[in-house]
C-alpha cells in the first residue's frame, strides 16, 4: 500500500461523554494497527484547521459517534456543500470539504462512518458494551477497506445493506 491513496482518517468526539467517545476510540484503535498509508488525526469537534491535512489527502474518512441511525454503524458518501460559510463551534465534513477545495483545490474521495452509540447523557470515560460492539465491527469494517483500497465496493455494500434493513424496517 505504500504506493496506494493517501488516506486520511478524521475522528472526532469528547471522550468523557460516554459513547460520544466512539471517534476518538476508532481513531486510537486504527493507530494501534500501523496500517501503511493511514494517517490518523483525532479532536473533540472538526475544526477550520482539519483543511489542510484533508487537502493533503486522496481518501478522507470521517469518523464519529451517531446518537441514531443503523446498527453497528453507517458509511456513506459525503461531498463538499455550497459555499464556505461554517461557525467556529459547529463545522460539517461538507464544510470542511469545500473548504479544502476553495482554499487548495484540493477534492478527495470522502466518507462519514456514524458508529451507533446509546449513552450520551452521562459522563464517564467508558463506551457503552453496546456500543463497544459496534466499534469492535467498524474498525474491522475500516481496517479491511483501508487495506483492499476498495472504498467505492464498501460504500455500495453499505448502502445496499442499509435499503435492505430499512425494508425489513430494522433501520
Amino acid at each position: 500500500m505504500a504506493n496506494g491513496p493517501r488516506i486520511l482518517i478524521l475522528a472526532w468526539g469528547n471522550p468523557g461523554r460516554r459513547d460520544d467517545g466512539l471517534g476518538p476510540a476508532a481513531a486510537a484503535a486504527l493507530e494501534a494497527l500501523d496500517v501503511p498509508g493511514l494517517k490518523v488525526a483525532c479532536d473533540y469537534q472538526l475544526t477550520v484547521e482539519d483543511v489542510a491535512a484533508i487537502a493533503e489527502s486522496d481518501v478522507v474518512i470521517f469518523v464519529d459517534a451517531a446518537i441514531a441511525g443503523p446498527e453497528p454503524f453507517s458509511f456513506q458518501r459525503v461531498t463538499p456543500g455550497e459555499g464556505s460559510s461554517f461557525s467556529t463551534h459547529s463545522v460539517t465534513p461538507s464544510q470542511v470539504l469545500t473548504l479544502a477545495a476553495d482554499l487548495f483545490g484540493a477534492r478527495p474521495a470522502a466518507w462519514l462512518l456514524g458508529i451507533r452509540g446509546y449513552e450520551f447523557d452521562e459522563f464517564g470515560e467508558s463506551l457503552s458494551p453496546a456500543a463497544q460492539k459496534n466499534l469492535a465491527a467498524a474498525v474491522g469494517f475500516l481496517r479491511n477497506m483501508v487495506e483492499r483500497g476498495d472504498f467505492y465496493g464498501a460504500a455500495a455494500a453499505s448502502e445496499a445493506a442499509l435499503v435492505d434493513a430499512a425494508s425489513k424496517g430494522v433501520v
